[in-house]
């Protein structure tokens, strides 16, 4: 069997050296020495360290010692599953296992499964063996499962139904990522996610009507993960325990309606520079804290959280942290959009290169009104990839001698502006001497981070106060 097939080391401190790790390993039960604390350790705490590990290294497992023979079987599964792609090779990554030896592991094992994870379905007989895996004992208790296709023919989407025993196991799923695929009519009947905390749509063709009935099959949902779904324009979303929204369309075309979602606290929006993005109208998410990054563009962002007043209607005080993506060409579009958001405490800029279509952004600002987060809220704020041109300086030397009650400044991304002089000739271009809010600190990092990336990594950890901080 291909999960058995060579040894590895067993887990250890991280003080200890391979082969004394291997070292105690071997010695089971036999001597209780000092330094063999693995033999010290429960049966029940042994399982579930090997059941985090990844396919092949846990079935190595079973050669340490007689001790250790059984522990695989008795530990919840966890099951990667590769497959070579033609005129690609091998995956780079060896921890899973080919198809064939995944029949043989699911076979053999008893259950129940903690994770299985499987991206290469295709229409044919691989899909049929699938098929077979999910209605194994092995998978009849799964925890977190993560299947799609290898890619999503959006002309004949229908070539890439959900095979459909797929979703046999949700009454005990805790994690759903699909992607790639169909999501049938015909399976959300019958679907019910007592546990589900964590899902995520990718690709994934599903029309509005089944949306709006998967959503209340979720009983425990918390986290909801969206990239590009396919088969409906608007994507309404009515939950009572769902905290955390990621919501990405590249086609600029979909709109994300939050009609009644009482514990919500964030959407993240993780773009790219040249994306587009669909619009979100905010209906009732009376305990929304953050949200982004956004483009300042007015029309694409829609709230009425129960105001009747029209000027008042597109106003969202619960929002705290807000992060914006502009070139530096957009400050009116950019305060008109902080209008919106009397409130705001914490506020990102994500700058990008400058395109012609960035001429597009509604400057909407009326200067005679002012922006109330300026004159009492706004406490700190984030440049990212501030290189520092004539723009992007006036954008920032606005906040400077504008933002009144102003704590903190960060530049991320002027290299080589640490020695004194540089950073002299920073303050001085930014007017730090005439800034509104006396008790401002500056900072300047020389660093660079990919805020999309990093919110669709952590899309779904629910303990980062701040998913834009990156430490």
């Amino acid at each position: 069997m291909e999960a058995a097939a060579a040894p590895a080391a067993p887990v250890a401190n991280q003080g200890e050296s391979h082969g004394t790790a291997a070292k105690t390993a071997r010695c089971g039960n036999s001597d209780e020495s000092a330094a063999d604390y693995i033999s010290r350790v429960p049966d029940a705490v042994l399982c579930i360290i090997i059941s985090l590990l990844p396919t092949k290294d846990g079935g190595r497992t079973q050669v340490f010692s007689r001790r250790w023979r059984p522990l695989w079987s008795a530990a919840p599964l966890n099951l990667e599953v590769r497959v070579p792609h033609p005129g690609r090779g091998v995956p780079i990554r060896t921890s899973s296992v080919f198809p064939d030896a995944a029949s043989e592991v699911i076979s053999k094992h008893p259950g129940p499964a903690r994770r299985f994870c499987f991206h290469g379905l295709c229409p044919g007989d691989l899909q049929d063996q699938a098929e077979s895996w999910f209605r194994s004992r092995a998978l009849a208790k799964l925890q977190e499962l993560d299947v799609g296709y290898t890619s999503c023919d959006e002309r004949n989407p229908g070539r890439n139904p959900l095979p459909p025993s797929a979703l046999r196991s949700a009454p005990t799923l805790l994690a759903a990522k699909i992607s790639s695929c169909v999501l049938p009519r015909e399976m959300v009947p019958s679907m019910g996610f007592d546990l589900l905390q964590r899902l995520s749509l990718i690709s994934v063709y599903i029309s509005a009507d089944v949306f709006r009935g998967l959503l209340p099959a979720c009983h425990a949902l918390e986290s909801l993960h969206m990239s590009n779904v396919l088969g409906t324009r608007c994507l309404h979303v009515r939950s009572p325990t769902l905290r955390s929204i990621c919501f990405r369309d590249t086609s600029g075309k979909v709109e994300l309606v939050i009609e009644d979602a009482p514990r919500l606290v964030r959407i993240l929006m993780p773009f790219g520079i040249r994306e587009n993005c669909g619009t979100i109208r905010v209906i009732c998410a009376p305990k929304l804290e953050i949200l982004g990054p956004l483009l300042p563009v007015i029309s694409k962002l829609r709230v009425s959280q129960g105001v009747s007043s029209a000027d008042l209607a597109n106003s969202m005080h619960t929002v705290k942290i807000l992060a914006l993506r502009c070139c530096g060409y957009e400050l009116d579009g950019v305060l008109s959009i902080l209008r919106r958001f009397p409130c705001l405490e914490k506020l990102y800029i994500i700058f990008h290169k400058h395109y012609e279509t960035d001429a597009k952004i509604e400057p909407q600002y009326d200067r005679l009104y002012p922006v109330e987060c300026l004159q009492a809220h706004l406490k700190i704020m984030v440049f990212e990839t501030f290189v520092g041109h004539d723009k992007q300086l006036d954008f920032a030397k606005f906040f400077v001698l504008n933002a009144k009650v102003l704590k903190y400044m960060e530049f991320e991304g002027i290299y080589g502006a640490r020695d004194s002089v540089s950073l002299a000739y920073q303050h001085t271009l930014l007017r730090v001497e005439n800034r509104a809010s006396r008790d401002a600190q500056f900072e300047f990092r020389s660093r660079y981070r990919n805020t999309a990336i990093h919110l669709r990594r952590h899309s779904h950890d629910l303990s980062m106060a701040d998913p834009f901080e990156q430490l």
